[in-house]
């Protein structure tokens, strides 16, 4: 992977852990995540004017990353009901990574070598010690079968995505899609259960779903880019080193702790971001 490829992989998984955080601000989680649904599909609308029609070869594709971005959302908005920005995102993504590695590696044509699967491994083990937290001590349990959910789904979207926009042949045009899908079904999902009174009154928590929408966009525009150009596992490891993005995030803007475990964590997170470079 080279060092252009590198730094925007970073740079996404920045914009992935600020439309999280965004997420976890508001004093509704679901509503939130409603909004954030919502403001993707004029987004996707808008880019997908630019670029062309896909073919129906695409739409299946297309239309299985809506679906699974929806168990996504759903798992993910329940897990954060129920404990910290800085315990849930690491255990939702850091065993996501894990999974598509070793689906890579058994089943699709991308085998990686040894260090870049050592990198890996490492990278997954370093975000699950930032969860020790909630599996060892006395936080919250509740939220892990929610955020376990998550991670599968993330390791589903994640190969469904990078093959589809292989096939698409332009990534910017199909994550234009998916997030028509994707944020379609969410929202009329949702609203259609719960109704519109989850929604908040218009105000800051809908500029703060907007932003996070138009952030949550580029950020897995670029991911998304980021796999018809590198393996698929590699990216979506490099991608959780958004949980260190979260981490600060967490203990800047909502007093969450940094223990010496957590830095430690950190560490052995940077160590298989290295690995994977080697």
């Amino acid at each position: 992977m080279s060092l252009p490829i590198l730094l925007a992989v970073l740079g996404s998984a920045l914009l992935h852990a600020l439309w999280n955080a965004l997420i976890k601000t508001g004093t509704s989680r679901l509503g939130a995540t409603v909004i954030l649904s919502l403001g993707e599909v004029p987004i996707g609308l808008a880019v997908a004017l630019f670029c062309k029609a896909p073919t129906w070869q695409v739409m299946p594709w297309v239309i299985a990353s809506g679906c699974t971005h929806f168990f996504y959302k759903f798992f993910l908005t329940y897990a954060y009901a129920r404990g910290d920005l800085s315990r849930v995102y690491p255990l939702a993504r850091g065993t996501a990574p894990l999974l598509v590695g070793l689906i890579s590696a058994g089943f699709l044509a991308e085998p990686l070598t040894l260090h870049q699967f050592a990198g890996i491994m490492l990278l997954g083990f370093g975000i699950l010690m930032m969860a020790g937290g909630v599996i060892f001590g006395d936080e919250n349990r509740k939220m892990i079968p929610f955020a376990l959910g998550s991670a599968v789904a993330t390791a589903l979207y994640t190969l469904i995505d990078g093959h589809g926009a292989r096939v698409s042949g332009d990534a910017v045009g199909y994550v234009a899609w998916v997030f028509i899908a994707d944020g379609g079904f969410f929202a009329a999902g949702i609203l259609a259960w719960k109704g519109t009174a989850i929604l908040p009154p218009f105000g800051k928590p809908w500029r703060a779903g907007l932003i996070a929408a138009a952030a949550s966009y580029a950020a897995y525009g670029i991911s998304v880019w980021a796999m018809t150009v590198a393996p698929i596992a590699l990216v979506a490891a490099l991608r959780e080193t958004s949980i260190l993005f979260a981490v600060l995030i967490g203990w800047l803007f909502f007093a969450e702790k940094i223990s010496r475990a957590k830095a430690l964590a950190a560490l052995v997170i940077i160590f298989g971001v290295l690995l994977t470079r080697l």
